[in-house]
């Protein structure tokens, strides 16, 4: 073989290797990206949250799912919660019957402290991820 073709024949295997090369070099990592989802001082229907009960913290985060076509009991929580919906459309009212709220994927719902409500579903079940601020032997809801 010629020089001048083992020349040739070397560069191109360079050239074969270096763009291979090129293409194996990692991009650089997706950037970290991050958001607010809700952030209040007061739930949903306009109450002000007074405090946190007195004591040593305890958070509960809790996932719900609730079949379709259902009603919640009327309850009530007794230190501030929020609800993220992660499939499905709930609908949250008030005992009293002055206030209500739909809420769809996506939406994050300041919860009422200390006053009845319940959450209704439609046609289709709901998946929620709830984050509960107490403390220690204090329930959820009542």
């Amino acid at each position: 073989m010629s020089v001048s073709r083992m020349m040739k024949r070397t560069s191109l295997i360079a050239m074969a290797l270096l763009s291979a090369g090129c293409s194996a070099i990692p991009s650089a990592p997706p950037a970290i990206e991050s958001r607010v989802l809700l952030k209040s001082t007061t739930s949903w229907e306009g109450s002000a949250y007074q405090a946190y009960p007195a004591g040593q913290p305890e958070l509960t985060v809790m996932r719900i799912n609730i079949p379709a076509n259902t009603s919640l009991k009327w309850h009530q929580h007794p230190m501030p919660n929020a609800a993220y919906v992660v499939s499905g459309q709930l609908r949250v009212e008030t005992r009293d019957g002055g206030k209500s709220i739909m809420l769809k994927p996506g939406d994050v719902l300041p919860e009422i402290v200390d006053r009845q409500h319940r959450g209704v579903t439609g046609d289709s079940a709901v998946e929620l991820v709830v984050f509960y601020a107490g403390t220690p032997g204090l329930p959820l809801s009542q």
